[in-house]
């Protein structure tokens, strides 16, 4: 069947908008279906939801980054950055187009505020980080860099498109189908269980109460553009550990995001500050073994809203009681 996938074009607008209609037009010409801040030009958290749902729908995310950091929330990040973080969340393939020459761009296309501007560099080692990018200088180059890079991302990750009513295959098989994935995710999440029970039971395994010393580094951006690389390091209980990350995993959380999460609290503790915070990455694993030996996590290859593998962490019930217990605000505190 022919599909034509739907891609979520993220950027700041009004510096961009000659940037916007290449990478549009670019997509139009590719039969893909463009969806982007045109359909909402208003920026509040009611608009925010309506986003959400977009984004949903769609196949890609592609993410144009200029000069600007864009207007932000009350929670202090632009609404591109939480598009960004959305799309990640949701496992959609990111297709990054950065501007390779900040200090070209013109002074009116530029971030002016000293905090803004930091926050765009940190938003740019955000996306740069573990994934591969396209970088431009002219609005010109785009059509050709658009091309190249959503034909390689769609030959590597198809996506499930969207097909014409005509076309889609019996109804009764797509609903057999679903069935299927549904019973195939509930005996993934009991063999998961048993797996972190059966651990906990027959290792002799550390206390809980037990420290273990954490490497990390984060950046330090100083005068605007200049980045400066720093390490830290956190001696902390497992059970300290998991009470910080624990009320971020309430919800299904996506395993690159944990990191950084970890990460930045672990940072805080440390009474330091700065952006793009993450953990060294065999430290990262054994975390991941550890609290699953606890029975205190579960983590799962789960198929995202548009179909994509991506790797999650979830509370398990026994964590959920640990988190209630260290987070639980007591009488007489």
């Amino acid at each position: 069947m022919e599909k034509r996938y739907q891609v979520f074009v993220s950027s700041t607008y009004a510096d961009l908008k000659e940037e916007r209609q290449h990478v549009i037009q670019s997509l139009m010409e590719m039969d893909c279906i463009p969806a982007g801040m045109e359909l909402f030009p208003a920026a509040d958290e009611e608009q925010w939801e309506f986003i959400k749902r977009v984004i949903d729908d769609c196949d890609y995310y592609l993410l144009i980054i200029g000069g600007r950091y864009g207007s932000t929330t009350d929670d202090g990040i632009s609404y591109t950055e939480k598009e960004f973080d959305y799309a990640v969340e949701n496992g959609l393939k990111v297709v990054a187009l950065i501007h390779g020459k900040p200090d070209d761009i013109p002074f009116g296309k530029s971030e002016k505020d000293g905090d803004l501007r930091n926050k765009l560099f940190s938003f740019r080692d955000k996306v740069m980080d573990g994934r591969l990018v396209k970088f431009w200088t002219a609005a010109k180059e785009l059509p050709g860099l658009v091309a190249l890079s959503m034909t390689k991302t769609i030959k590597m990750y198809p996506a499930i498109g969207w097909v014409r009513a005509n076309h889609v295959a019996n109804e009764d098989i797509l609903v057999e189908v679903n069935d299927l994935r549904k019973e195939n995710s509930t005996l993934q999440k009991v063999i998961n269980d048993n797996r972190a029970q059966n651990a906990f039971d027959v290792i002799d395994i550390a206390d809980i109460d037990s420290e273990f010393t954490v490497n990390g580094k984060y950046k330090v951006y100083q005068r605007g553009f200049d980045a400066r690389n720093y390490k830290f390091k956190s001696v902390i209980s497992w059970k300290e550990m998991f009470s910080l990350l624990s009320p971020y995993l309430v919800d299904y959380y996506n395993e690159s995001a944990v990191d950084g999460k970890l990460a930045a609290c672990l940072l805080e503790r440390e009474g330091k500050s700065g952006s793009s915070a993450s953990i060294n990455e065999q430290e990262f694993k054994t975390i991941k073994i550890q609290l699953e030996a606890y029975g205190l996590i579960k983590t799962e290859r789960l198929k995202t809203v548009k179909g994509n593998l991506a790797t999650f962490w979830s509370l398990t019930e026994k964590g959920k009681k640990l988190m209630i217990e260290s987070r639980l605000i007591r009488k007489g505190t």
